[in-house]
């Protein structure tokens, strides 16, 4: 087991939501790292179990189970290249990828983040 607290965030590739994201769990969670899953609009493709689901689910195990990650954050953002649907069709996409990670039976804490067009962050779950 890895030493420090761990959190997971699976967030967009897009790197404007890389470190808004990693200060906000960092900070509201005292966390000492993040280990970051990252896809073009991960909340697509977990709500709609798209290819990429498995590798998603194979990364977060491995930080849950390796370095005793005690949290997962899913991330949808403003402006995404690989989601780009509005942000009520993001929130509705979180939310049912929130169910399908909270399936894989982790005990952590799940949240849900929105990342606004200032690059702030707002929990929404």
């Amino acid at each position: 087991m890895a030493h420090g607290s761990f959190g997971t965030a699976i967030n967009c590739m897009d790197g404007r939501t890389q470190l808004p994201v990693n200060e906000y769990l960092r900070n509201r969670y005292n966390l000492d790292f993040i280990d970051t899953v990252t896809e073009p609009g991960p909340v697509k493709i977990l709500a709609e179990n798209q290819a990429g689901v498995e590798s998603i689910r194979q990364r977060v195990k491995i930080s849950v189970e390796g370095h005793g990650s005690k949290l997962i954050a899913i991330i949808a953002h403003y402006d995404c290249a690989g989601n780009p649907v509005s942000k009520e069709i993001q929130l509705q996409q979180l939310d049912a990828a929130i169910k399908i990670v909270r399936s894989w039976n982790y005990e952590v804490e799940y949240i849900g983040l929105w990342v606004d067009d200032k690059w702030q962050v707002e929990q929404i779950q």
